[in-house]
């Protein structure tokens, strides 16, 4: 998978998120998604810190 289709993916289930629960249902969808995102970061690559996270790797 790529990261267009990634990012397809999570547009489209903000969108379910933001019709079936609302705006608090949108909130809540963004949160526990960058949560999930930060948990994931950490376990896979060894993240530790926001920065880590912000670092571009590799490019220039």
């Amino acid at each position: 998978m790529n990261t267009s289709t990634i990012g397809l993916f999570a547009g489209l289930l903000l969108a379910i998120a933001a019709a079936a629960g609302g705006f608090a249902g949108f909130l809540l969808a963004i949160v526990l998604g960058a949560a999930g995102l930060a948990a994931g970061r950490f376990l896979t690559d060894g993240a530790k810190g926001l920065d880590d996270l912000m670092a571009r790797r590799g490019r220039g």
